[in-house]
């Protein structure tokens, strides 16, 4: 009854703080509606006994309450198809039939930022197997092909999460990997326009990312050309050199530059004294194009990861426990 009725209780709550502190209203406006109500939860959860203090989360995703009770078989079944837990084929036999889920042919992942209404989403998506992996709450749904992604987009509309790609049941764990990588690439704010992120429309850039050591190494050896040149100036022509690869002329690349074409020559003769002759070379060409795909896609963690630890340390430094004393005096829990 407590985690049906606190995530309304905590919107009630999260208004009010807005109304009655000035102090925290602009932390709750940064945070997102969605977010601020999760922290709330959270600290409900926290005071209650029910959950760990908000110091220990690692980012504000993982500001939400536990995943609610999964039967045991169903959890067993999860752990198997996760590949958390190793068993034989008649054993996952077994255990899908203790928990009346047969195994499908095929699933497909959704990794979820909030445990909230798991359950209802599960049954709304032909009877998912709702499981956690490292702290994420995920959810299976069976026979992928039964589900257009016009469904699951209306499933998951408000919500903060990823959905990956359709695989065979064997494969599951790939699957769950992917979903949460894109995950933990996903803006954090939920809200009434937040739409899920599917792998299948990420493949090039997760396939980038997948060893950032790789793709630093990459962009080291295609790029250091541009090594001795200001910041700006290094940016200017990345910009340029990229533009030109994907769009294969000055014309094209002025287009989505929004310069002049003779702009675009003007950098792209400056790029060819630092590259050279390999710059007609096809294999050189699509290299430069994955260490520059690879240096911006990093780029861009490194900011998420900036904000995400930013929002996350003023949510932990603001929202504390209500402690025992001020806990006997909270109605309606």
């Amino acid at each position: 009854m407590l985690r049906k009725e606190l995530p309304a209780l905590a919107e009630k709550v999260t208004e009010e703080l807005r109304s009655e502190s000035p102090a925290l209203s602009a932390l709750l406006a940064d945070l997102g509606a969605e977010e601020s109500r999760r922290a709330v939860e959270q600290a409900m959860l926290v005071a209650l006994g029910y959950q760990e203090s908000a110091e220990r989360v690692r980012r504000p995703r993982d500001l939400v309450v536990t995943p609610l009770p999964v039967a045991p078989a169903r959890r067993e079944l999860f752990a198997a198809l996760s590949g958390a837990k190793g068993v034989s084929d008649v054993a996952l036999a077994e255990v899908a039939r203790c928990a009346g889920w047969p195994v499908p042919a095929r699933v497909q992942a959704i990794a979820l930022a909030s445990p909230a209404e798991a359950p209802q989403l599960a049954a709304a998506l032909g009877d998912a197997l709702i499981g956690t992996v490292d702290g994420d709450t995920c959810l299976l749904v069976p026979d992928p092909g039964t589900q257009t992604r016009a469904r699951l987009e209306a499933a998951l509309k408000g919500r903060v999460a990823a959905v990956g790609h359709a695989v065979p049941a064997g494969d599951t764990a790939s699957s769950l990997r992917w979903a949460r990588a894109l995950l933990a690439l996903s803006p954090g704010r939920g809200g009434p326009d937040a739409r899920p992120a599917f792998v299948d429309d990420h493949l090039s850039a997760l396939l980038l990312l997948q060893d950032e050591s790789l793709a630093r190494a990459l962009s080291s050896r295609w790029l250091s050309p541009l090594d001795d040149l200001t910041p700006r100036q290094s940016e200017r022509l990345e910009v340029t050199l990229l533009a030109w690869l994907e769009g294969g002329g000055a014309p094209e690349a002025a287009k989505v530059l929004q310069v002049h074409p003779q702009t675009v020559r003007y950098r792209l003769r400056q790029i060819e004294k630092l590259f050279g002759p390999a710059l007609r070379d096809p294999r050189t060409r699509f290299e430069l194009e994955m260490a520059l795909r690879s240096r911006r896609l990093m780029a861009h963690v490194r900011r998420y990861r900036s904000r995400a630890g930013r929002r996350a340390r003023a949510v932990a430094s603001t929202i504390r426990p209500l402690g025992m004393a001020r806990e006997a005096r909270v109605n309606g829990l």
